[in-house]
């Protein structure tokens, strides 16, 4: 995949300078995407808010591509928040019929680059049209051995946190121990992210500086990649640049990286 990969970037082209940066020793394990600016990208063009959706889901194809080629083993994709419902109605549904859209039309693509495709979030109040193309899409990938592609909708990072505290306990209770016995790994082990690799790289795009309530507890020793370019705008030389960004960081997860040579 990768030879293929090589060959389809232009020569000469930023997006092939930015690959032979990239040291293939060194690949974040999990990349997260808060795709952000869709709305402003309309705005600057005079056009509704949807159209900006409409756009970014070119970004997400690149993303998702680019991701699967490099050999990640995960991506996952901020999509919509459990405080996007406050958006007008005409918007979320638009949304969400983006959505099955882009499951219908990719989901050959998703399958031949042997993507498993998952959706984390409370998806129980997903609308039951929306639900039936993420089981299709779910149940035809599921035997997939490649790069696992989250999609998070109707997610909240506090939500995720008390799901996974209150599924603790329910299972303390049913195996007959004190609550006070619930550690770390037993959280995790109930996260929507359970058995993905530890979250490396976080994106955000359009210049915000914040993680709006995403893998709160997955971030939490995660790098964090800002760029001003609007979601729409995002393509493959884009997530490159974050990736060699990333590589630039010296990463001690609050320890020192020559602590055993200390005095």
């Amino acid at each position: 995949m990768l030879a293929d990969f090589a060959e389809d970037i232009e020569k000469g082209s930023r997006d092939e300078a930015l690959l032979a940066r990239v040291a293939w020793e060194r690949l974040p394990r999990h990349v997260a995407i808060i795709m952000d600016g869709n709305g402003r990208w309309a705005a600057q063009r005079g056009q509704p808010r949807i159209a900006g959706h409409r756009a970014g889901v070119d970004a997400v194809r690149a993303a998702v591509d680019t991701s699967a080629r490099l050999g990640l083993g995960a991506l996952t994709l901020y999509a919509f928040s459990t405080e996007n419902w406050k958006r007008p109605r005409l918007e979320v549904d638009a949304l969400m019929r983006m959505l099955k859209r882009y499951l219908r039309l990719e989901l050959d693509s998703i399958d031949r680059q042997n993507i498993r495709f998952q959706v984390i979030g409370r998806t129980a109040a997903l609308e039951e049209s929306v639900r039936r193309e993420i089981r299709r899409a779910v149940e035809r990938t599921q035997g997939n051995s490649g790069m696992v592609l989250s999609v998070a909708l109707n997610y909240g990072g506090r939500a995720e946190i008390v799901d996974a505290v209150n599924a603790a306990l329910r299972r303390c209770a049913e195996e007959g121990r004190p609550a006070c016995e619930i550690t770390e790994p037993e959280i995790e082990r109930e996260l929507y992210t359970c058995g993905l690799p530890e979250l490396d790289l976080v994106v955000r795009t359009s210049g915000e500086m914040r993680i709006s309530n995403f893998l709160l507890w997955q971030a939490a020793y995660s790098e964090i990649y800002v760029t001003e370019t609007l979601w729409p705008d995002f393509r493959r030389a884009h997530l490159l640049e974050a990736i060699v960004d990333y590589q630039r960081r010296d990463r001690r997860f609050g320890g020192l990286q020559f602590a055993a040579n200390a005095t």
